[in-house]
């Protein structure tokens, strides 16, 4: 199995930039987006919502408008020479319902850019990576709680998109070990349900091998982390995989619950395995660049970024 790689990096953000939000997922209330677009603007920058963001789907009310709307949103604002950055309003689900119908040649062809996004966004991190090799931020939602409520959160990817250098390290108070190590690879990950999920399709990455695997989720209680982590271990895709980070798991149960489970399905792959670093669905999501060589040194808990996460 070919081993993760490292993608290409998208330019650092400067004041007075574009950037497109988009919805690709569920639906986004209006009010939330209004109060993050007043964050970007206060930071200097130029937010464009995209034409369907504040759409409904007519049926499938967990779903911010149509499929084909929510992908030619997406593909849209990426292919803008104007937009130098695109963020998502808020996750939930139906990324993968969209991702096949983007224009991926089109997207390549634009070349990369900052896209920032979490949990259901997860598909995308995988596509940009898979299907464009561009690297991607897993970082907060313009319309998302955590964003609009949390000033470290906002400082985590203001500073991530203005001055890359100034975050290169990212040491929580939290980080523990949970198995002691350090090791070198490429960032890859996110919600890890929705990384089981990609398994079998057309366009999957077919293995972790050689990656810094950083995970987290929400509302998976242990026995379905289990699960999911199982099919991970038995498909293969966990072989190879050079260290394991750990974010948050809001709403999956007690913490010493499914740190059990994590621990038994993680601890066999001999591996170092960072605990609680701050990032996902928490009270405070730190923004993490994804497709980058690093260093995670679970002894010290730190994940060292090799170079800046933007150019």
């Amino acid at each position: 199995m070919t081993p993760v790689d490292a993608l290409a990096r998208a330019e650092r953000l400067a004041p007075g930039a574009r950037v497109a939000v988009v919805a690709p997922s569920g639906p986004i209330p209006e009010e939330r987006l209004t109060a993050g677009l007043d964050v970007l603007r206060g930071w200097g920058l130029e937010p464009v919502v995209a034409p369907h963001v504040l759409d409904a789907h007519p049926t499938l009310g967990y779903l911010a408008g149509t499929d084909r709307a929510r992908a030619r949103d997406l593909t849209e604002a990426w292919c803008d020479p104007t937009v130098s950055a695109v963020l998502c309003a808020r996750g939930g689900f139906g990324a993968q319902r969209m991702v096949d119908l983007m224009d991926w040649t089109a997207i390549r062809a634009a070349g990369p850019k900052a896209f920032v996004g979490y949990s259901d966004v997860t598909a995308l991190h995988e596509a940009f990576a898979v299907r464009a090799g561009f690297a991607t931020l897993h970082g907060p939602m313009v319309a998302a709680g955590t964003f609009l409520a949390d000033a470290t959160t906002q400082e985590s990817l203001r500073a991530t998109l203005f001055a890359p250098e100034t975050v290169l390290t990212l040491a929580p108070a939290t980080a523990r070990a949970l198995v002691p190590g350090r090791a070198r690879g490429v960032t890859l990950g996110g919600c890890v349900s929705l990384l089981a999920a990609d398994l079998g399709t057309p366009h999957g990455r077919a293995s972790a091998r050689g990656g810094l695997l950083l995970l987290e989720d929400v509302g998976e209680e242990p026995y379905r982390l289990d699960r999911i982590l199982t099919q991970l271990l038995r498909s293969g895709w966990l072989d190879g995989v050079a260290a394991v980070g750990l974010g948050s798991w809001e709403e999956c149960g007690p913490y010493e619950e499914v740190r059990a489970v994590l621990a038994d399905r993680l601890g066999g792959l001999g591996v170092p395995v960072l605990e609680e670093m701050g990032f996902g669905h928490s009270p405070t999501a730190l923004t993490l660049p994804l497709g980058l060589p690093a260093v995670l040194d679970a002894d010290t808990g730190t994940l060292t970024l090799d170079a800046p996460a933007l150019r």
